[in-house]
């Protein structure tokens, strides 16, 4: 008897998801809890996992196609129905029309790349190559290591927990590209004798001899131009959540009526208390006390003084809320996320800094829940740390506000009639007009610069 493997409910608005990565291939013995299939949704990447251990049978759709919540993936075979099944698997004849059938994506990829990559490693890999090519790899960084017909098992990943990212597909392109071409670049004045002279002057002056030391240069080198052009450019689809992030962020500049206020603050006072408390701070609540527990008491207390800026449209009415969601924009490897920090008001510095700091580690290890993304009542987005000066950020529908932080910088400033040096940030408050007064969002921006400048007032104000 088996069991079917259904798309699971993926949460609120989600109907369907992209098949990102088959972990377990058909014919691979499965325990119960092991992850079978990586979804990618709009949001966030769900993980399938098996409720009952067998025989993986029956794959009913590839990567890239899209399911439906409820739509049948694959069957699992009970143990006991499939104890015949593994022994095929182990004798010789049988297993060589199996992978054909069930994996071409992985068996292709190995056909083609250890010889170029390798040249000795072709024997050796097989057994245990699937499993690796699979396993540690996110989905972006599959599907470029397919294109360009790469093993993932020969790419060392840079995240924490080992997982091959993009980047590391990319860079590894790179390298062996750089490896490669000084090998070929020898090897041309000795080729042409060979290849050159078959392939065209072969036929078309055979009879005269002469001629064959002249074209010789002019066979071996155009297919070099040919194979650049080929590299120039690459077409790479899209990710489900950069399609959504680019289609909300058109739809926020279509139906808001967004400007953008700037100021900015000197942050002396701040950076002198995370001087003189980091030490202490991190010893007793084991984390680093940052600039976003600053920033996000800040925006509180400036969101209490002008509470249409925490507000929602909705029809012909407005939603004032009176809780403080803070989401706090996260750039990912798969596109921009905003987990948010529930109930700000009522959190310490260390409880948001640790919250933060879990958060932005699971965003960029694509382990985040669909919980931590709903919501959210107002955006901090922080692109100093990329090295921004200035920007204008673009609204977190259906909230009605961001506050864009930048990165600091010494500027001369008049203090005091003097001109002193003074670190200095830039801040941008986008904000929707038809519910915002610009006289509202000027003053909500300069009570955040006031409580960033004054850090006792951030305690008045909690």
């Amino acid at each position: 008897m088996a069991v079917e493997i259904r798309v699971p409910v993926l949460g609120e608005s989600i109907v369907d998801a992209v098949i990102a990565n088959w972990l377990k291939k058909e014919g691979d013995n499965i325990q119960k809890g092991d992850v079978l299939v990586e979804l990618e949704t709009d949001k966030i990447n769900v993980e399938v996992t098996a409720e009952q251990s067998g025989t993986l049978q029956r794959v009913s759709h590839k990567e890239g196609d899209t399911v439906a919540v409820g739509e049948v993936l694959a069957e699992i075979a009970e143990s006991g129905a499939t104890s015949a099944a593994p022994a095929p698997a182990s004798t010789p004849p049988p297993a060589q029309p199996t992978p054909p059938a069930t994996t071409p994506i992985a068996e292709q990829s190995k056909a083609t790349t250890t010889p170029a990559l390798s040249g000795q490693t072709a024997s050796a890999p097989t057994p245990t190559q699937p499993q690796e090519y699979r396993l540690p790899a996110t989905p972006l960084a599959q599907r470029v290591a397919e294109e360009h017909n790469l093993d993932l098992a020969q790419i060392k990943g840079s995240s924490p927990e080992g997982r091959v990212t993009k980047d590391d597909v990319l860079n590894f392109i790179e390298q062996n590209s750089q490896q490669q071409a000084p090998a070929q670049l020898p090897a041309t004045p000795s080729a042409p004798a060979t290849p050159a002279p078959v392939s065209a002057p072969a036929q078309v002056a055979a009879p005269v001899p002469a001629p064959q030391t002249t074209p010789a240069p002019t066979p071996a080198a155009s297919p070099a131009p040919a194979a650049a052009s080929n590299n120039r450019e690459e077409r790479v689809k899209l990710s489900r959540r950069r399609q959504t992030i680019a289609t909300r962020l058109v739809e926020a500049q279509r139906t808001a009526a967004m400007l953008t206020t700037f100021n900015e603050v000197d942050m002396t006072a701040i950076m002198e208390v995370r001087s003189r408390r980091k030490d202490s701070f991190k010893e007793k609540h084991g984390v680093s006390l940052g600039f976003m527990s600053f920033f996000t008491k800040a925006v509180v207390g400036a969101l209490k003084a002008f509470p249409r800026v925490n507000a929602e449209i909705q029809g012909n009415e407005m939603i004032l809320k009176r809780y403080y969601d803070i989401g706090i924009a996260v750039g990912a490897e798969e596109g921009l996320v905003v987990p948010v920090v529930r109930e700000a008001d009522r959190k310490s510095f260390a409880q948001i800094e640790s919250e933060i700091a879990d958060l932005g580690k699971r965003a960029r290890n694509n382990t985040l829940s669909l919980t931590d993304l709903q919501g959210g009542t107002f955006t901090i987005t922080n692109g100093g740390v990329f090295g921004s000066l200035l920007s204008t950020p673009i609204l977190n529908a259906p909230q009605v506000a961001i506050l864009g932080m930048h990165k600091i910088e010494q500027r001369p400033v008049v203090l005091n009639g003097a001109i002193v040096a003074r670190p200095m940030m830039y801040l941008a408050l986008s904000y929707d007009h038809r519910i915002v007064d610009g006289r509202e969002a000027v003053q909500f921006l300069v009570r955040v610069k006031e409580l960033l400048e004054d850090p006792e007032a951030l305690l008045l104000e909690g």
